[in-house]
């Protein structure tokens, strides 16, 4: 494991407990209700075995098992405190927590027929690794479908830029208790892809019919793309 993904698992070990609380603060109670959408794209073509990576403590997990209740869910983390929290939480019928790495999934190719995740890419030390192993273990047609911040744009970004840097790390310092993992949430949140370059990534990783559905003034967005059969 690279330097910077220790960093990363440290820093989402040391806020599990809070994790939930904090990201319905911070999206005014919206980060369940995109997170049913995520599940939605994702179970709409069918299919029974669903992998969700960044699982944390399986929010997506448990709604595309909700979607699909006769259906095999993986949720996949690399934090052992996120998982920990996960397998506490009421409704786990239909799903199995495992650890694992993005980078490199330890499941064969074609093994899932959608794939999700929350918050995953933007935490990754190499992007195209982590997309190309999701086409890897899809089934040819299969779906991934996900959540993940972005940098705002637009007129409002230069305002929604300071709002974050203020409001978040205070947050994190008075509900989270970790004013430093928040700090690097925005920071890394700002310092991401452009929706048009993360795009071109997909693409690069051979996903067509890539769409994007934007929530929360631009610093949320929902992506589906489909691998070609």
């Amino acid at each position: 494991m690279r330097n910077e993904d220790s960093t990363v698992q440290a820093t989402f070990n040391g806020i599990a407990r809070r994790y939930d609380l904090m990201n319905s603060l911070m999206t005014l109670g919206s980060h369940k209700r995109w997170c049913r959408e995520v599940a939605i794209f994702a179970t709409g073509g069918g299919g029974s075995k669903f992998l969700d990576l960044a699982t944390g403590t399986g929010v997506i997990a448990r709604a595309v098992h909700g979607q699909n209740p006769g259906s095999s869910v993986i949720g996949a983390d690399f934090s052992e405190a996120m998982l920990e929290v996960a397998r506490q939480t009421r409704g786990n019928g239909g799903i199995h927590w495992q650890f694992a790495d993005a980078h490199e999934l330890p499941f064969e190719d074609g093994a899932f027929d959608g794939v999700t995740h929350g918050y995953l890419l933007r935490n990754v030390s190499d992007l195209d690794k982590v997309l190309a192993e999701q086409f890897r273990v899809l089934v040819p047609g299969g779906v991934v479908s996900a959540l993940e911040s972005s940098p705002p744009g637009g007129i409002l970004a230069p305002f929604v830029r300071i709002g974050m840097r203020v409001v978040i790390p205070t947050l994190g310092t008075i509900i989270g208790r970790d004013r430093d993992a928040y700090q690097y949430l925005v920071d890394s949140t700002l310092g991401f892809l452009t929706p048009q370059a993360l795009r071109l990534r997909f693409e690069q990783a051979g996903f067509v019919d890539i769409k994007v559905k934007s929530k929360f003034l631009g610093t949320n967005m929902i992506w589906s793309a489909r691998k070609p059969r």
